[in-house]
């Protein structure tokens, strides 16, 4: 994953993961607890939780061929 707006959070290899296993194997858009949770095990707040889960969303659709903005179309 070479985007530059996630690139700019500067991320270790181990968040990375934790991030793209709870994108991968939960949830593309986690609730308010699971962010949370999720931003906890980080080690980063909810907002830049929330920034890379937005990010990497847009990527996800794009990947798909969606418009990288979430529109009508449910992913």
């Amino acid at each position: 994953m070479a985007s530059k707006a996630l690139e700019c959070l500067n991320l270790s290899e181990e968040q990375t993961k934790i991030l793209e296993e709870s994108f991968c194997k939960y949830s593309r858009h986690p609730d308010g607890t699971t962010l949370m949770l999720i931003a906890a095990e980080c080690g980063l707040s909810e907002q830049e939780t929330l920034v890379w889960f937005k990010h990497r969303n847009e990527q996800w659709r794009k990947a798909e061929g969606l418009p990288a903005k979430h529109g009508s179309v449910l992913d």
